[in-house]
Formats: structure tokens, sequence, C-alpha cells
């Protein structure tokens, strides 16, 4: 699939033809580069319809003055039929404005291309690896998970119609203490399930003994105590009858681990669903430890010298009595922009939690160009080591590896002017389910991306049910529910979409026109950023002219889409609302939001 071909990719081939013109005269030097050369929409649409600023950054290396460069290319650029005008602004800016028909030949382009209207190929086909959500498998998804979810969903679909070869992976975390709890937790609900009624006891289940036998303590050591696992132990019951009952802590702690994680993974993805959350490959920390890659990484990374066995710096601060120095491996971070090197093992032999996360970005790396990690912005300390650590496996292998990290806020649930509180391990969190259950797929989804990832947010119930344009979804959702709306009316009265008079556009129409022109260029922006919340904003700006437009038809019958009395017009005003309301679909579904047809 090649490129949508877009006004702002033609005229800058033009501009690109213009230069070399001016090099075959002698009048810009040959081999000038014009790697800064832009072509965008002006600051203020008075000021024409497109911009560049090709004057501005190749005068300085030519050598020559940017007025008098602005001149020659004008020059150029005036004798182009597609041009209306080309004026120059300020020191050298130049701004041009476009024969009517080049946007509606863009109007008819978006007819063509369908749901391909908008596709890059930016991308090039990169092998690109998104991690998102990736939330310890100890319980169902809660709002906590939500938005980190959405925006990595968003921003894989995103970089997919940007032409990149995308991999959604979730990682498993799986090894630690946190599943241990799980098991335990589990293995009582199966107690219970086998018919054990009144309080566990030490005499009765000894390994409670470094357990807090109060199921609503809120200890570093407590056990899950939410309602969530009693369908668990019930299905353990069913899987292993009662022959664990009497077994040691030895016996079934292994066995249990691995069926509850199974089952809350499997609980997971059910939630993940309801938001139309697939990912294409699960990782699993257990798993990687199994397979010796920690070991492999730390042989590697000794290989290449970028680990050696050294004592670890006093914590900072006031130093705790019980230290001692200890020599452990020591990564060397600090060769990568960290402020210490970071231990990959503790004094126990057993690995850190970063030594096991810089093990399995080694293994991501090995199957991808890129690398993406969608985290709650409670992970911003570990940052800059596993960022040091992808670049030292860059140097080492002798490929650069782009990792970026986006790091999302908490959402703040609201209702009632009142804030709802979620605690994981008490049991009395809001879910996922939840809140889907109560305002739809739709709605959690695009109001996730309403505002940068790393921006506090408030997710009001009241809020984001409204039917006004304070609420983003609706106000997008409404637009192509109007449209699809006109459309069926039109039908019903003998009307019907039509590209053969669109000459008789203008003025109002052109301004829609020229505002979905821009799909394509914000779908590259966004995707050279990784922001998908640009494509929700984009979104909503269209929305917001198309309803304007709208609003026009309430007090002059001669706006509206259909002109009872002129067919030819309605013809190819209902073309530009079947146009927009493409438009309209194929950003949702990089959002991953339905297109309604009526509201």
């Amino acid at each position: 699939m090649s490129d949508s071909p877009t006004i702002y990719k033609l005229f800058f081939a033009k501009i690109d033809a213009a230069l070399s013109a001016l090099e075959a005269e002698g009048t810009l030097p040959a081999g000038t580069s014009r790697q800064n050369v832009a072509v965008e929409p002006p600051r203020h649409s008075s000021h024409g319809d497109l911009a560049t600023n090709a004057a501005m950054v190749l005068a300085k290396p030519a050598g020559l003055n940017p007025r008098a460069l602005a001149e020659a290319i004008v020059s150029k650029l005036a004798a182009d039929p597609s041009v209306a005008s080309a004026k120059i602004a300020g020191p050298g800016f130049i701004n041009l404005r476009l024969d009517l028909a080049m946007w509606l030949a863009e109007l008819s382009a978006i007819a063509t291309l369908g749901g391909d209207f908008g596709r890059s190929q930016v991308g090039a086909g990169r092998r690109v690896n998104v991690e998102y959500v990736s939330a310890n498998p100890t319980g169902p998804m809660h709002m906590g998970h939500c938005r980190g979810a959405v925006v990595g969903d968003a921003l894989a679909a995103l970089l997919e119609f940007a032409g990149n070869e995308v991999t959604r992976e979730y990682y498993i975390n799986d090894a630690g203490g946190q599943v241990d709890q799980l098991a335990k937790s589990v293995f009582l609900r199966y107690a219970q399930a086998c018919g054990h009624t009144g309080d566990f006891t030490v005499e009765q289940f000894p390994w409670l003994n470094s357990l807090f036998i109060d199921w609503e303590n809120q200890g570093e050591n407590a056990l899950y105590p939410g309602d969530y696992l009693r369908p668990v132990g019930r299905a353990a019951k069913d899987e292993f009858g009662d022959r664990y009952l009497a077994e040691p802590i030895s016996e079934w702690l292994p066995i249990f681990r691995a069926f509850a994680v199974e089952q809350m993974m499997e609980l997971i993805k059910r939630d993940l669903g309801l938001l139309g959350i697939h990912h294409d490959l699960f990782s699993s920390e257990a798993a990687l430890h199994a397979a010796g890659k920690p070991d492999a990484a730390e042989a590697w990374l000794r290989e290449h010298d970028l680990v050696y066995d050294g004592i670890l710096e006093a914590p900072k601060g006031k130093t705790p009595e019980d230290w001692e120095p200890v020599e452990l491996p020591l990564f060397r971070s600090t060769k990568f922009g960290d402020d210490q090197d970071r231990p990959i093992k503790k004094s126990d032999g057993s690995w850190t939690y970063f030594g096991a996360d810089l093990a399995y970005h080694m293994e991501k790396a090995n199957a991808a160009d890129e690398l993406i990690d969608i985290w709650g912005a409670d992970h911003a300390g570990t940052v800059k080591r596993i960022k040091a650590a992808v670049a030292a496996l860059s140097e080492g292998e002798g490929k650069p590896i782009p990792f970026d990290v986006k790091l999302v806020q908490m959402v703040q649930l609201m209702k009632g002017g009142q804030p709802f509180k979620m605690s994981k391990r008490a049991g009395n969190f809001v879910t996922l389910a939840d809140v889907v259950d109560m305002v739809g797929k739709d709605v959690v989804r695009f109001t996730m991306l309403t505002r940068k990832p790393e921006a506090q947010m408030d997710f009001d119930f009241d809020k984001v049910v409204e039917a006004s344009r304070e609420n983003p979804v609706f106000y997008v959702q409404y637009a192509h529910a109007r449209i699809r709306s006109t459309l069926r009316r039109a039908a019903s009265e003998g009307f019907a979409p039509s590209g053969n008079a669109l000459d008789l556009l203008g003025g109002d129409e052109l301004e829609l026109i020229k505002q979905a022109a821009q799909f394509p260029r914000e779908v590259e922006t966004a995707a050279k950023a990784r922001e998908p919340h640009r494509i929700a904003f984009y979104l909503y700006d269209l929305a917001g002219a198309f309803h304007a437009y709208w609003n026009l038809g309430n007090d002059r019958p001669d706006k509206r889409f259909i002109v009872a009395e002129n067919a030819a017009l309605t013809s190819a005003r209902l073309f530009l609302a079947e146009q927009l309301g493409q438009v309209v679909r194929n950003g949702l579904r990089i959002l991953g939001v339905e297109a309604v047809e009526e509201m």
C-alpha cells in the first residue's frame, strides 16, 4: 500500500522541482540540503492555503538573501496553474493560495481511497514492538490500567496505519512474590470451595504463620481478599478435587501459582476484550527465567564489558544501620546517562527487577527495529536505566534500536462531584468492566485520548455521557450520525451524492474540504510523535467545523445540505458530507471507536 496522495506532498514535490530548477539555473548552489524544507498550513487561514519555509532554511547555507531567494521560488511557483497566488511574508516565508480545482480533487481522492484515505508509508515497514498494560496478574483490570491500555492500543493502530509492522505485547509479571501471595489466596478460596468453613488458622494451615490472617490488613504480606477469587477457587476444586487440602505448601504452591496466573490472565483478556484490546504476544517473566534468558543476557553484557563486579553505592541520605557494602554484578548504566550503575542481581544471587527487565528488553530487541513501552507514571524512576540497557544493546550489536517510554498518569474517577476510590488488595476497586458496563467502550476509549497521557485526567461519569459539545466523544460521534442521517433522508427524497458538480461548492464548503484534507498530515505527524491523542484532537476540530456549517442551515435554507430546488448543488454537498463521514470513520478506527449510524 502506497502513501495516500495528499495536497501537502504534492506541493512539497512542486517546491522541490522549483528548487531543482533554480539549481540548474545557478541561482541556488548545487547540493544545498533541503532536509528542513517543510510545507504546512499557515498560522492563519487568511494568509493562504499552504506555507513553506524553503527560502528561510536554504538562504543561509546557500549564502543568499532569504527574501531574494523567496522571490526566485515564487517566480517558479506562480507559473503553475494550480497556484492561484504566491506571496512573500516577512523576511522570506512563502504563502500559497491554491486553485479551487486542487481542493476538489482532494475531495475526490477521499472518495477514491475510502478507508485507506490518510494511510501512509512513513513507517516504511519498520518492526515496532509496543508493550502496554502488562499489569500484574493478580486481579481484574481496574481503571488504573485503563488509560495505558487505550493509549498503547491506539498507538499500535496508528503506527500500523502509518506503515509500520506492529507487535502488540503484554509482559506477564508472574515471577515475583505477589504471585506467591495470589496462589495462597486462591488456595484459601479453594479450601472454601471444598467445604472449609470458619476462620483460617495457623494450626490448620501452617504456612499462614508468615502472613496476616486478617484479609483486610493492608500490610506488605497481606493476601488478596477480593471476591473475584471465589470462582477461581471453585475452578481449582473442579480441576484438582480436594487432593491438595492436606498437602504441604511445597507440593501445591507451584501448581497453584501456574493455575492462578492462567485464570487471572483469562480474566484480564476478557476485561481487555471489552475495550476491543487484543495483544499479539504474551510474554512470561517466569518463562524468561526458566529459559535462562537473564543468565544469557549477563554473559553477553560481560562479554561486551557492560557488567562488572563492584560495590553498590550506599543509599543516598541517611545510611541505614544494617547497610553494609556488598559486591554485586553491576550494569554500566552511567555510561549511557544514568546517575549510577545498577545491580542486576541481589546479594542472595536472585535477579533484581532491573536484571530481569534488562533481559526481557534484549529479547524484544532481537525481533524489532524499535521498542515502545507504555508505563504508569509511578515507573518514572525506571526509565533512565532501561533506556541505558537498550542503548547498551544498540552499541554492542552495532545497530541503533530506538526505544521510547510513554508515561501515563493515573485517572481520577469522579461521580456526583466525589471521587471513586480504588484499592486492588481490599477488593473494593472499580473495575474496567464496571466502567465499560456503565458508559460503554467508545466513551471510555475516546475519553482516555482527550488529553496527553502525561497530563492528569479526571474521568467524570456525569460529564462523559453528556450530550453536549463539552463531551468530545459525543460531539464527534454525533457529527458522523448527523451525516449518515442526512444521507438517509436525502435518499428517501430521491437525492444521491455525486462528484459531477463539485465546482458548485465554495466558501464555507471549501473550509470543510481543507479541514478534511489535513487528515493524512495529522496521521503522519501523530505517528512520528507517537501521540495518538492528536487524532482525537483533530476529529474534535473536524466535528466542530461540520457542526458549525450545519448550524448555518438553521437560519439560511440555502446553506442546508439538501436544497430541494437545486439537485446539482444538493448532490455536491451530499458528496462532501459523505467524504467528511469517511474521514471521521478512518480517524475513529485508529482510536478503536465506533462511528455510530444514529444517536
